[in-house]
């Protein structure tokens, strides 16, 4: 059974995980035969929205404990997790992938990754073990990994494909029902939310996803 590891960022589109994103893939990773253990970094979020009017709440929260919401309760720091454990990763989009797991959404290109997700990526990448980033995700797999060329996608974004490509990576155009697999890096990512305009848009394209993670593992 593969053992995957889930990174959250919180909970809710605005300020954490894109809620959709993560239970569609904590679903089709279950249903391809995985054995999923959930992560995020225990640290306060950057910034807190009010999820029904948009504007900032000026509530102080906790990524791990938001991301707790999503997983049922079962979830541990990320500063535990061992590479040696997993056989692959995978991260869910939603805007706290570009506030809490790093800041690309405060400095673009010049982002900085959390020192938590940069150390579990970069062991699970170093031993050739896939990652999988969807949605606004991928700028993260683009920032660690860029100087090797590493392809990703995040829809057809002309500004932040741009991002992208400053950091090194390669953008690849693609569909909001289809997924860009990195053979030879072995990252597979998808637009869902950066395309879609519902939860039907976005399944498609995580089950690929999540097909293509479960292909390089095997």
């Amino acid at each position: 059974m593969p053992r995957v590891a889930v990174i959250l960022s919180g909970c809710g589109v605005q300020d954490g995980s894109e809620i959709q994103e993560a239970v569609v893939s904590l679903l089709a990773l279950d249903e391809a035969g995985a054995s999923v253990a959930c992560f995020a970094p225990d640290k306060a979020q950057r910034q807190t929205t009010n999820h029904r009017t948009g504007k900032p709440s000026g509530e102080t929260r906790n990524v791990l404990v938001e991301s707790a919401r999503i997983s049922r309760g079962r979830i541990q720091d990320l500063a535990e997790a061992k590479a040696d454990d997993f056989d692959a990763v995978l991260m869910p989009g939603g805007f706290g992938a570009a506030l809490n797991l790093c800041d690309f959404a405060v400095n673009g290109s010049d982002c900085k990754v959390d020192p938590s997700v940069e150390r579990f990526l970069t062991a699970m990448h170093d031993a050739k073990k896939p990652i999988a980033a969807i949605c606004i995700a991928p700028v993260i797999v683009a920032k660690l990994f860029g100087k090797e060329s590493v392809k990703v996608t995040i829809g057809d974004d002309a500004d932040t494909a741009a991002a992208i490509e400053r950091m090194g990576a390669k953008h690849v155009k693609c569909s909001v029902n289809d997924a860009v697999a990195d053979e030879t890096h072995r990252v597979v990512t998808t637009p869902a939310y950066m395309l879609a305009k519902s939860p039907k848009d976005l399944r498609a394209g995580i089950e690929k996803c999540v097909k293509e993670l479960m292909r390089l593992v095997r």
